[in-house]
């Protein structure tokens, strides 16, 4: 895990390139604090900072030559071993035992193809000295990030937005497109659009080349869209063995491995089957616990994991408190680049602090798989649209039966159950959304322009929902917060859910190996069985990344926050904002979210734009 840096610009020598490119990997210093290197030329120019996790030796350093080309790159391409025998097979040699070598290498053999072949998550940038040409290329889901700016014949890209910054050609104007799309639904990006009007992203399995002034993005891999015929036993045991070896891949590493944990069943799936299967021997693990009246504390389904296995299992816990929170707001939002639009990414900024001081790299985390396996609460509406719309009416009373027995709600809760999942029948992703943007929140906005669109291929309604969820909608943010709160201090966070084959695996099930009898992931539960300590693979309750930050820090430490100046929102109906933050103050928690959204906004603006 890495940062990332470059420019083309004819109007630089190679000093004023190196100058740049210097300023440029300064901001970015703890993405990779092992060592940065640089290349420059007049015109053009690459800068890596380092955080080294395979091939500890100086070999591994970057920007690595091969011939006329350079490559700059941040992730892991986890089955770098299996392609790097193959290049061997047709006459290739290395003079490393790092996975760089081995996407450059691949590249040289089969040019941009090679992106096809490979596991894991990446952004790289490889530079042909010879005729100027930029290739660029950013994983499947966007694990790692690309931001660039281009501007006629120029060109700069780097791992964060803080490292444009210290570009001439950055400008600080906001995207208003973006900031509505942030307030209204929470989103912190979309599609190539980010919070800048100038600052774009590489959108996830896309590539990109720059040569002569233009850029051309190709897509190179998308979701399946058809279901495929299997058994109920066929389909656990294929996803079983798709999951043992994605985390035989993803441990893969010359330094210490740990992973997050709550008592969920993602990332409990995880540590119990790594150690189930003998994948590790042993693994450390990290939990962050609210204590006080109202709040989450998952300790009681950590402590089921330590007494399944013993002296394999060590188990840290971190009770971030309010002054903590306070005092480090800047330096996260800092490291952030954009507004959050909740309280939960601080808890993982915190955790992510305490694997720091263990002295661990690498990270494994449970991110992902709610996103394409059900795990939502909101999945039902669409299973349940599903099935009226195939005419099972009998499956859906039997799931709504299961549904009422596990889930606690009142009668005017599942009477919105009943009006959501109307809607699920009646209306596709595209108009979902569209009702969302307009509900209830579209007063703070000034006009009632709607840029979204989903173009969404799955015709199946949970599937399409989850196909916008890993798109657009929710994955995205989450693995903003995933890459820069591990990367704030300098380590590695990896998501085995998000092996792709896992992941194209997932989407070819029908809803019922998704949800079925009460149960959402019901997939993951039964491969995984064996290893899962009863009480956690019968859990029916949906526990997010939390705090109590909307609800608690926004009311007492973080109040200034509420106090929201209009020079800073002029994307906002300030007097609306107002009214809704005074509710908000006065202990009406309906907008709650909406409030943080609005306030943090404002902070943003004022202090980091």
């Amino acid at each position: 895990m890495c940062g990332i840096h470059g420019l083309i610009d004819s109007s630089l020598n190679s000093d004023q390139v190196g100058h740049v490119l210097h300023q440029m990997a300064g901001a970015t210093a703890h993405r990779g604090p092992d060592f940065t290197g640089f290349y420059t030329q007049d015109g053009a120019g690459l800068a890596h900072n380092r955080l080294s996790i395979i091939d500890l030796s100086s070999d591994g350093n970057q920007p690595m030559a091969r011939g006329i080309y350079s490559i700059v790159f941040n992730g892991e391409v986890y089955n770098y071993l299996e392609i790097k025998k193959e290049l061997e097979v047709l006459g290739v040699s290395f003079s490393s035992h790092s996975d760089t070598e081995v996407v450059l290498a691949s590249y040289i053999q089969w040019g941009a193809s090679c992106v096809n072949r490979f596991v894991g998550m990446w952004a790289f940038a490889i530079y042909n000295r010879q005729s100027g040409k930029l290739f660029c290329s950013r994983d499947r889901f966007g694990i790692k990030p690309f931001y660039y700016i281009h501007s006629g014949s120029k060109f700069y890209f780097a791992s964060e937005v803080k490292a444009l910054r210290q570009t001439g050609v950055f400008r600080n104007s906001l995207n208003e497109e973006q900031v509505k799309r942030f307030v209204q639904l929470g989103w912190i990006a979309y599609r190539s659009e980010t919070m800048y009007a100038e600052v774009q992203q590489l959108q996830a399995a896309c590539c990109l080349t720059f040569e002569n002034g233009n850029v051309v993005e190709n897509q190179y891999w998308e979701i399946p869209h058809e279901f495929t015929s299997i058994s109920d036993r066929e389909a656990i045991d294929a996803f079983s063995a798709l999951f043992t070896n994605s985390l035989k891949l993803h441990i893969r590493s010359d330094v210490r491995i740990g992973a997050t944990l709550s008592g969920g069943i993602d990332s409990s799936s995880i540590v119990s089957a790594l150690l189930q299967r003998r994948i590790a021997h042993e693994i450390e693990t990290f939990t962050v616990f609210y204590d006080r009246k109202g709040e989450i504390d998952e300790r009681p389904f950590v402590n089921e994991l330590v007494q399944k296995y013993g002296n394999q299992l060590k188990a840290n816990y971190l009770n971030p408190n309010t002054e903590d929170v306070v005092s480090e707001l800047d330096r996260f939002t800092h490291h952030q680049d954009f507004p959050i639009p909740g309280s939960s990414p601080i808890s993982q900024y915190f955790i992510m602090k305490e694997i720091a001081k263990s002295g661990i790299k690498v990270i494994l985390s449970g991110q992902g798989a709610d996103d394409y396996l059900g795990g939502y609460m909101h999945a039902y509406y669409r299973l349940y649209g599903s099935y009226l719309k195939r005419l099972r009416f009998g499956k859906a009373m039997r799931e709504a039966s299961y549904q009422i027995k596990y889930q606690k709600g009142d009668l005017g809760h599942w009477q919105n159950v009943m009006k959501k999942s109307l809607a699920g029948l009646l209306f596709d992703e595209n108009k979902l959304i569209a009702l969302e943007f307009r509900r209830g929140n579209a007063f703070v906005c000034e006009n009632d322009r709607f840029g979204i669109d989903y173009a969404i291929k799955n015709s199946e309604k949970v599937n399409a929902q989850h196909e916008a969820m890993m798109l657009y909608s929710n994955l995205p943010s989450l693995l903003h917060y995933e890459d820069r709160n591990s990367m704030a201090f300098s380590i590695e966070s990896r998501v085995p859910f998000l092996d792709h084959r896992l992941v194209e695996f997932g989407f070819r099930l029908r809803p019922e190996f998704k949800i079925r009898d009460g149960m959402t992931k019901w997939i993951l539960r039964e491969s995984v069985a064996d290893a899962l300590p009863l009480k956690i693979k019968n859990r029916t309750d949906k526990v997010a990344f939390v705090t109590p930050g909307e609800s608690k820090w926004l009311r007492n430490e973080l109040s200034f926050l509420t106090k929201i100046d209009k020079a800073g929102l002029p994307f906002i109906r300030f007097d609306k904002a107002q009214e809704l933050l005074e509710s908000f103050r006065n202990g009406d928690n309906r907008n709650a979210k909406l409030a943080w959204r609005i306030a943090y906004l404002n902070y943003w603006v004022k202090n980091f734009v």
